[in-house]
């Protein structure tokens, strides 16, 4: 059993050496990794960056390309793109001295993003893969009342789920709140508890070396990417910076109200095949090659299923 005083996130990747950090559902959900791929590489280890990508990676030219569906992005990539948030994350890397590769995905099916996660970790000989999601839509298991956007988030864990290779694999969760159905959320995470997949949580403190990184990464992004900021990572770092309540940093959020609050800034880790396994719609999305099947295959399950009612915190 862990000690009370050692993280048992970190206690799982004590004997990695290489350890690749993923953003599960595309955009910006890269940054939600950085706090911990920084804390990784402080400690010495070697880290390498992914995300689901939304940029236009398409135009990209051959050389850019380690193999299928697996993009090398530098400081240098699609120059011409203003939306790019691996290359702004590449950019903001080199100019602090970190190594300085985001590697990008398609968005794609299961079958050719495992296929693209297996030539990654081959090419590093990675021996743990840490899959984070700027939310909670990928601890979601189909019966909610509502799924948010978990098309690019579960594809991303179905693609590692059934993955030989690294000896350890795992999701964090960074955002409690951003996302709806909170208390369904938290009756997902109870369960994993009772299940042995839950390996706890833990906050990002501004006053943390990486929780101070990550706030400028994140206002750096903001800056170069000002038609469309990250909503998420922007309430992740108000809450971050001890921020309440109703907090705007975006035109974005016209019209809405938000709820910045600190459990925004907590990391809530989870080991992935016991994650996967409560998932009850994985097997059918296992065979798919283009992220429209996926996203067919999750209607048709919302379909037949019968959905918790949402439920409201009691007090």
């Amino acid at each position: 059993m862990t000690p009370l005083h050692t993280n048992p996130l970190f206690g799982r990747l004590a004997d990695a050496e290489r350890i690749l950090v993923s953003g599960a559902g595309g955009g910006f959900d890269i940054y939600a990794g950085l706090p911990l791929a920084l804390s990784l590489l402080h400690q010495g280890r070697e880290v390498h960056l992914a995300n689901l990508s939304f940029s236009a990676l398409a135009g990209l030219p051959d050389d850019a390309w380690a193999a299928p569906d697996l993009a090398v992005i530098t400081p240098e990539s699609a120059p011409h793109q203003r939306y790019f948030p691996e290359r702004t994350l590449a950019q903001w890397l080199r100019g602090h001295g970190y190594p300085a590769v985001v590697h990008a995905f398609p968005q794609t099916g299961v079958q050719p993003l495992r296929a693209a996660y297996a030539a990654l970790i081959e090419r590093y000989d990675i021996d743990a893969v840490v899959l984070v999601d700027g939310g909670t839509d990928i601890l979601l298991r189909g019966d909610e009342a509502g799924l948010g956007t978990p098309e690019e988030d579960l594809t991303s864990v179905a693609a590692l789920a059934a993955l030989e290779g690294p000896r350890h694999r795992l999701v964090v969760s960074l955002g409690f709140g951003v996302d709806a159905y909170h208390v369904q959320v938290l009756e997902n995470i109870a369960a994993l508890e009772r299940e042995g997949a839950y390996l706890g949580a833990f906050s990002v403190p501004r006053t943390t070396r990486e929780g101070a990184l990550y706030l400028d990464a994140v206002s750096h992004a903001q800056e170069h990417t000002p038609e469309h900021p990250s909503i998420v990572n922007g309430s992740i770092a108000a809450a971050v910076r001890g921020d309440f309540g109703d907090v705007r940093f975006t035109d974005r959020t016209r019209g809405s109200e938000l709820f910045v609050n600190p459990l925004m800034s907590l990391y809530f880790a989870f080991d992935l095949p016991g994650l996967a396994a409560r998932c009850l719609y994985l097997d059918r999305i296992e065979d798919t090659h283009l992220m429209r099947q996926v996203q067919s295959r999750i209607a048709e399950f919302r379909e037949d299923v019968v959905t918790r009612p949402p439920r409201g915190f009691p007090h």
